[in-house]
């Protein structure tokens, strides 16, 4: 078996989930890194592939121009199409991340290859897997029927990543972009937190649309610089102007899998649990004792949030001091 992994990168820094995905194609191959191939796209890029030694490739794929500075579906799937050409891969992995989705929903129908996505857990041949379906109320197993050309994306920070061995050499792609495309990049406007996002965060604590002003969520922003977490937010926290759009989690946000998630006065929509049941360990603030958000919790507070968390976030820093 051959797998081609697509590891994104942004402003030249590797997504860490991209060695997840790598992790999952070594071992789908025995081991054997010179079954497995990475690919970077963008600008500048040439630097990055000595990141990935000792990741389960022995081979990366570089596609670096100019015109791959920022994600561009048409120009970032002739990218994609031009490596999968060249080494002729079995399987190709990608990440569930907005990037991903779109990606390899456009190179799927290039070849008339099937699509899995998503997916929380996979056979060790890459023959199907598991995936979250109906807003995450039910575990479907997936599975592909024929072992032709196929694609698949995980979901970021559900797998380990190990080092294995893999001497990452570069090779650089012959590209035929062209300028005749339908759509261009003309701005990217960018948040100012420093904070990981929301998708890479390890640890994350939300608030709802009970914390009843954007001012409020300062409580939430005092606690994470203490423990190193990304601030969330419900959607009705989003709607009610109280958060950005950004820090949205949910089936219409973001979906997250961090180690620790601590959801502050959020009740636990169908739609919000779709995006953070999958977290390791889920510590729910209500006052409500039935809130939805108890029944996948790891651990509850049946308290006031403004009461909660200051003292957590004192009991944080004693320990953390």
């Amino acid at each position: 078996m051959k797998v081609l992994v697509f590891c994104e990168q942004r402003d030249k820094k590797l997504k860490s989930y991209s060695f997840e995905a790598l992790t999952i194609a070594n071992r789908a191959c025995g081991g054997q890194s010179a079954n497995v191939a990475a690919l970077l796209i963008g600008s500048g890029v040439d630097a990055l592939s000595s990141q990935l030694q000792g990741w389960g490739a022995d081979k990366v794929y570089l596609a670096d121009d100019g015109r791959l500075t920022h994600y561009n579906p048409f120009h970032y799937a002739a990218a994609l199409e031009a490596a999968m050409k060249s080494f002729q891969p079995d399987v190709v992995l990608g990440i569930a991340s907005p990037m991903g989705r779109d990606l390899f929903a456009r190179i799927a129908p290039r070849f008339s290859a099937p699509l899995l996505t998503d997916l929380i857990d996979v056979k060790e041949d890459l023959s199907g897997g598991t995936k979250p379906m109906y807003a995450g109320k039910v575990l479907a197993k997936v599975v592909f029927t024929k072992q032709t050309l196929r694609l698949a994306t995980l979901r970021p920070n559900v797998f380990a990543a190990k080092q294995s061995k893999g001497e990452a050499k570069p090779e650089k792609l012959a590209l035929s972009l062209t300028d005749d495309i339908p759509m261009k990049t003309l701005e990217i406007r960018k948040g100012k937190s420093e904070k990981p996002d929301l998708t890479e965060a390890t640890r994350i604590i939300s608030g709802g649309r009970s914390l009843g002003s954007a001012e409020r969520f300062s409580i939430l922003f005092d606690c994470a610089d203490v423990i190193g977490a990304t601030v969330g937010a419900s959607r009705a926290a989003v709607d009610s102007g109280y958060a950005t759009h950004d820090m949205q989690v949910g089936q219409t946000g973001k979906t997250v899998n961090p180690n620790l998630y601590i959801a502050c006065g959020v009740s636990g929509s169908i739609q919000h649990m779709a995006g953070m049941r999958t977290s390791k360990v889920v510590v729910a603030i209500n006052t409500d004792p039935d809130a939805p958000i108890f029944s996948i919790a790891t651990y509850g507070i049946v308290a006031d949030l403004f009461e909660a968390v200051p003292i957590l976030t004192r009991h944080f820093k004693e320990l953390l001091d």
